[in-house]
């Protein structure tokens, strides 16, 4: 009976001494509570009346976290008293659950680091040598393992606060300081008794995942990259979930962090290897024609002369570069050559890649003859790479969709984009915009509306840019201008706040951010025409000028302004306007129709030079039905042309503007 009211006794004890700490801490008084807190080190003189937690006279006591309390009471069961760094950590981790960063800052920067990091060492070694600590339960720890899970959140926290002040490499430093304790005191890893201290643990858990992210915002890489060896090479007992995460984001940072391939040392990888992971490193960064010359110094190489892979990337590249189709061409055939006698699905991928790029080189011929002959070769290359295929490959079905629809086999077309859909469980917004345009192109413009609404209501919002734009063409096909207004107004709210969000990042962010300009670029523009054909010249006006901030000299914009004036009956203007356009621009497609009808208008063009204009536009796209009915005009106005070219012309016109999409479809 007499322990157990001595035990009481110090229950009550303990619980009034850190009543009476509390209230010292968030009176501002000095109250001296035994042997806890020496006056000349009380914490209220030092900051409390700095940070606005000074006591005033009529003012209620605050309240104080049960937490907390609980943290403080734990520590003095354990040793009796509470020290100055354990208090600061207290109020420190208050602070911060307030959301007041700063001051919680300033109290977790008053701790002694490097004075407390020796005795937190020393109490995780004895607590890890489970035998040695009950061998020696005479010696008594410096630290309880209650101050030492106190003080590493007190860390943690303070780098947490770091971070959100901008200030990267100290919060990293911080995080150093709690993983270099534990590793020199344990060298061998956590022991599985670890995991009892949960708090401890918990802490762990969140530095190693943090320390790495702090050094990429940092601009460390390669500190970075070290941070996640560590993380995975030494035992810290992590959590599944946390250890598998660590894993795939380092993942990703390696992939994204490749370039530095080209500073490895000759011999650390075979040449072939060397040189398809450095052209793959700059073709992610941009630099295709780099990659490609790379590839180039490869094939030059006779000792590798069956390199598949090489080829393909190669090929792909050259796809995207009209100078380089015919090289392109090349290597696919040299790629399908090889892999048809050793893998299907490599043949497959090698046939896609030819049909990809023979479709490119059937838009630039001028030849209806070798036009026609390139496009089904094109197609018949798609579709030998989706037989080829043992499941159906998303890519191949697209471009197989791409070149149907192009080819005004519009019932397949729908078929393959329906087909893409499911393929892709409805997760990629260009599929949704394909399926779009194509029921576009069949007049079924309430249809598509209903899939771009569809793909709205599935997809995030910063993700909507070009589904919005989409759906507002489809609005203005339909007449319906005010609602097309309110979808083109939607969408730059949409646009302006993911270019202010882009502007400060890496290189990807960055390049997003362009992607998102250009979009708005187009955005005020298409609204300018759409205010233009209301006759609401203010309106027009003033998208313009909002697309002039954002690019000048843009080949779009002057047309825009050239249709203003037209519809102003402004010609001159409307001719000055078209021809700045081209001067920007060249094979601006829009303005040299624009110029060739003005001209005929105007009556002061000669009809060579109006059908010079239109045959160039008809060279750049063929499927232009504004272009072929144009120039039957002309031709119609011409004595010397046939009543047969006349006729060709306008029907050529109507079966394109029959099945003309809302959008090209690429």
């Amino acid at each position: 009976m007499t322990s157990r009211n001595w035990m009481k006794r110090r229950r009550f004890s303990i619980r009034g001494r850190l009543k009476k700490m509390l209230k010292c801490i968030f009176s501002g008084e000095q109250v001296r509570v035994d042997e806890m807190i020496d006056s000349s080190e009380s914490l209220a003189t030092r900051d409390y009346s700095a940070s606005g937690y000074s006591s005033r006279a009529g003012e209620p006591e605050p309240k104080v976290d049960k937490s907390n309390i609980e943290e403080a009471e734990s520590s003095l069961r354990e040793s009796g008293y509470l020290n100055y760094e354990e208090a600061r950590a207290l109020l420190g981790r208050l602070e911060y659950q307030k959301g007041n960063i700063e001051a919680a800052l300033h109290v977790f920067e008053g701790i002694d680091i490097a004075a407390v990091t020796p005795k937190m060492r020393v109490s995780i070694s004895r607590r890890g040598d489970y035998n040695r600590r009950h061998s020696q339960s005479d010696a008594a720890p410096t630290m309880s393992m209650h101050a030492v899970s106190l003080l590493f959140e007190a860390i943690f926290l303070k780098a947490k606060s770091l971070e959100h002040l901008g200030r990267f490499d100290d919060a990293a430093q911080s995080c150093k300081i709690i993983l270099d304790t534990v590793e020199s005191a344990l060298p061998d890893g956590l022991p599985e008794s670890f995991k009892t201290d949960c708090k401890i643990q918990e802490t762990l858990n969140k530095v190693v995942e943090l320390l790495p992210e702090l050094l990429k915002l940092a601009g460390d890489f390669q500190e970075a990259i070290l941070s996640y060896r560590r993380a995975l090479l030494y035992h810290w007992n992590l959590e599944v979930e946390t250890a598998s995460k660590i894993q795939k984001e380092f993942a990703i940072f390696l992939l994204y962090s490749g370039v530095e391939v080209e500073e490895l040392l000759p011999g650390t990888l075979e040449r072939n290897d060397r040189y398809c992971i450095l052209s793959l490193c700059y073709l992610g960064e941009g630099e295709d024609m780099v990659a490609l010359n790379l590839l180039r110094n490869l094939f030059r190489n006779r000792e590798h002369p069956d390199c598949i892979l090489e080829l393909m990337l190669a090929s792909k590249i050259c796809a995207k570069n009209e100078v380089c189709i015919e090289e392109g061409i090349g290597y696919a055939c040299k790629a399908l050559k090889e892999s048809q006698r050793r893998c299907s699905q490599k043949a497959s991928i090698s046939n896609c890649l030819l049909g990809t790029l023979l479709s490119a080189k059937s838009r630039s011929v001028s030849s209806d003859s070798e036009r026609t002959l390139e496009q089904s070769k094109a197609l018949a290359a798609l579709e030998a790479s989706g037989r080829m295929m043992k499941d159906r490959d998303p890519f191949v079905v697209h471009q197989l969709c791409l070149e149907n629809a192009e080819q005004r086999k519009l019932d397949i077309a729908l078929y393959h984009a329906k087909q893409l859909l499911k393929l892709e469980a409805g997760a990629s917004v260009k599929g949704y915009i394909l399926l779009a345009r194509i029921l576009s192109a069949q007049k079924r413009f309430v249809d598509a509306e209903t899939v771009i609404n569809a793909a709205l209501d599935q997809t995030g919002k910063w993700d909507q840019g070009e589904l919005l734009r989409t759906k507002a063409k489809l609005q203005v096909a339909q007449d319906q201008l005010n609602n097309a207004i309110e979808t083109y107004s939607q969408l730059l709210a949409v646009l302006q706040v993911q270019t202010k969000s882009a502007r400060v990042g890496n290189k990807n962010r960055k390049s997003r951010g362009q992607h998102y300009k250009s979009l708005e670029l187009d955005t005020w523009n298409d609204l300018a025409n759409v205010y233009t054909s209301l006759s609401q010249w203010r309106d027009a006006e003033v998208c313009l000028s909002k697309s002039e901030a954002i690019s000048p000299f843009s080949a779009s914009r002057y047309h825009s302004n050239g249709l203003l004036y037209e519809a102003k009956g402004l010609h001159q203007d409307a001719l000055k306007s078209f021809k700045e356009a081209l001067n920007v621009e060249p094979n601006h497609v829009p303005s040299l129709i624009s110029t060739a009808c003005v001209l005929r208008q105007l009556g002061s063009g000669a009809l060579p030079v109006i059908r010079s204009l239109l045959t160039d536009a008809l060279r750049l796209d063929r499927t232009n039905p504004s272009a072929w009915f144009n120039l039957g005009l002309v031709y119609k106005s011409d004595p010397a042309a046939s009543a047969l070219e006349v006729a060709e012309c306008f029907e050529a016109a109507a079966l394109l503007q029959e099945t003309a999409p809302v959008e090209p479809f690429r």
